[in-house]
């Protein structure tokens, strides 16, 4: 594509733009245009370049842009204005997460600001709301099956308590995150209905076919992702009389990228919430963007396209906006939802490290590091301008998608290691303290995911239910080991609403008809804030672990060396019990911590001679900044407790 043609059509847009957008101030807007137009015509073109409305198409690019620019809040215009300056803000150690649902966590949003300060006492200061839009009373998947995308449920509370809240959240320096569903609706959105009454414009919105011939061709490539619950990936609808792609559920229909006009449509949804003061959001479902016959229709390059399109037309309204992919898939696969670019993050610039996730599972499982190891040697590295999202539970399940190829390395066989994990996770397997539940089961292959709360998967449930004292100190340890792991990683650690005060397995969802098939309810608790008072109790559960996390994300904060440059080297050592990494500061070679896990339930020895190349030191030079003392050395041997870590630095 000629630079030329580009500057030509940007002109022609320029020149028909209607009165109410080039009589605002378009500053800002008009640089950022300029320097992206090249880009966003260049890929606007491969995705939808052969239609003969392209250039009108391209107009109505360019007005949803303007129209949202001029929309946009002069507090947040500045704000946009402070991040391309600091563009690297992001990758600070400062930042720390937690996912909630706004009336899980609280009543609804009104009620969540009055909850704000419980955020800045434990020192989280990203909040990521699980989905807040209007959704059906029924059918919603939790939120995922949107039925308004302008509108805020009522169940949670209005658009003025969110813009309320985002206000105030910014006036405490705290980001605000919420979920944009990108690859479908519900039934009963809009678009739907009026798909349903035959209206051309809208059924070109959806894949939508007359008989099975397409629909089964799709099929024999396709993969199901509920096949229990949701199989097959068509749905026929009787008012329509035409069968309808529905990947996820019967009631969510798949948008159709095809049409430039979806496009554009989710373009301003995305941008209409950056204007309501979301600072970060994350795009639902990514890899299943782009369909085409004879694929799995998952991790397509237009996909890729799509997402960079995204980016570059908010670069231009919104730059201060980050995106999170949200794309649960192999290593090898998941990086590239950063971007093809050496450097820059053109297309989301945070990603779930569900990888990792997976892994430190595994250890927990096995008790030893084996494939957290070898598994973290084949995790491909990010780029510079991009991070993690690290984290221990999510609101969905535990998945175990690992490459087969580590597990063989690590001396285990695949299916029977799987076997092993799910037997594990749910307390079938003999002396297995776990209460996990079996998600997604299939009785034939024997795979399957997990739900349950991280307290409950740790033991902690069995242990309060049968007074054993050991199994109740070894669960607080391992909830505090697993999030030492995420909070020095290199990323954004993102822990989960209940976990901080040892949240048990929620089975109340068995009660809601609407819930009771889906046991990831089990873990999607309301929190008890009788509960959350013990924080402030000593020798309580509570206490100990929301302290102990306390305390891990005070000292996160003031380690350089934990933001997120790719500066982090695993450190092979002879035991394989033992997790080691070191973080390091690439402008000063003496600035470095050394990460230490010990994932067994027996105090572990590490030579240091297995960890020279980290450091040279004398006997006694070592200080553990989270204890803030020196560790146990003998002969040069360091000793790690059971289920315990180190951050270690020379003194």
């Amino acid at each position: 594509m000629y630079e030329q043609i580009s500057h030509s059509l940007l002109n022609d847009i320029l020149n028909r733009i209607k009165p109410d957008i080039y009589q605002k101030d378009l500053r800002h807007f008009y640089t950022r245009l300029g320097a992206n137009f090249y880009a966003i015509h260049g890929l606007f073109a491969k995705l939808y370049g052969n239609r003969e409305d392209f250039d009108l198409q391209a107009q109505r690019l360019v007005e949803t842009m303007a129209r949202q620019y001029i929309k946009r809040e002069d507090e947040l215009k500045q704000l946009d204005i402070e991040r391309e300056r600091d563009y690297n803000w992001f990758l600070n150690q400062k930042w720390v997460g937690m996912a909630l649902y706004a009336n899980g966590f609280a009543d609804d949003l009104k009620d969540m600001q009055s909850h704000l300060s419980y955020f800045q006492e434990l020192g989280v200061n990203m909040v990521h709301i699980m989905p807040i839009m209007e959704c059906p009373e029924g059918q919603s998947d939790g939120g995922y099956a949107v039925s308004n995308f302008r509108e805020i449920d009522n169940r949670v509370g209005s658009l003025e308590d969110l813009r309320s809240l985002s206000k105030e959240m910014r006036s405490r320096d705290m980001l605000l995150a919420m979920d944009v569903v990108l690859n479908h609706t519900s039934d009963e959105h809009e678009w739907a209905e009026k798909a349903r009454t035959g209206d051309s414009t809208y059924l070109e919105y959806y894949y939508t076919f007359e008989s099975r011939n397409i629909p089964d061709m799709f099929e024999q490539s396709m993969l199901e992702v509920f096949p229990e619950t949701a199989p097959g990936n068509f749905t026929w609808d009787e008012k329509m009389q035409r069968w309808v792609m529905t990947v996820f559920n019967n009631y969510q229909w798949d948008l159709n990228y095809n049409n430039p006009a979806v496009f554009i449509e989710m373009l301003d949804v995305i941008l209409y919430w950056a204007n309501q003061g979301a600072d970060i959001l994350r795009l639902d479902a990514v890899a299943f963007l782009w369909k085409k016959l004879g694929s799995t229709c998952q991790n397509e390059h237009e996909a890729h396209l799509i997402l960079q399109l995204l980016k570059d037309c908010c670069q231009v309204t919104a730059p201060g906006v980050l995106f999170i992919a949200e794309a649960i898939v192999a290593p090898s696969e998941v990086t590239k939802y950063f971007g093809e670019d050496a450097v820059i993050a053109k297309e989301c610039e945070i990603a779930y490290n569900a990888t990792f996730m997976a892994l430190l599972w595994d250890a927990v499982a096995t008790k030893n590091a084996n494939l957290l190891n070898q598994g973290i040697k084949s995790l491909p590295n990010k780029l510079e301008r991009a991070t993690w999202l690290n984290y221990v539970r999510c609101h969905d399940d535990i998945g175990l998608g690992f490459d087969d190829k580590d597990i063989i390395q690590s001396g285990y066989e695949p299916q029977s290691h799987r076997r092993f994990l799910i037997d594990y996770l749910t307390g079938r397997f003999e002396n297995s303290f776990a209460r996990g539940l079996p998600f997604a089961e299939n009785i034939k292959t024997g795979d399957s995911r997990i739900s349950g709360s991280l307290a409950s998967l740790v033991g902690l449930q069995y242990a309060i239910e049968t007074g054993d004292v050991d199994a109740q100190k070894n669960s607080v340890k391992l909830i505090l080991l697993l999030h030492s792991m995420i909070l020095s990683f290199g990323g954004i650690p993102l822990l989960y609403y209940g976990d901080e005060i040892g949240t048990l397995n929620d089975d109340t969802y068995l009660d809601d008809p609407d819930k009771m098939d889906d046991n990831r309810w089990v873990h999607r608790p309301n929190i008890d804030w009788v509960k959350a008072e013990k924080r402030h109790t000593p020798c309580t559960v509570e206490y100990d672990i929301f302290n102990g996390l306390k305390k891990m994300i005070t000292i996160r904060k003031e380690i350089n060396v934990f933001s997120d440059f790719n500066n982090r080297e695993l450190v092979d050592v002879g035991n394989p019990n033992l997790f080691v990494f070191n973080r390091f500061n690439p402008q000063k070679f003496h600035d470095r911590v050394l990460v230490v896990a010990n994932f067994n339930d027996q105090p572990q020895k590490l030579d240091l001679e297995d960890v020279a190349s980290w450091g040279t030191y004398k006997q006694g030079q070592l200080f553990d900044l989270h204890t803030r003392q020196k560790p146990e050395i003998f002969n040069n041997t360091l000793v790690i407790p059971s289920f315990s870590f180190y951050w270690l630095r020379e003194m």
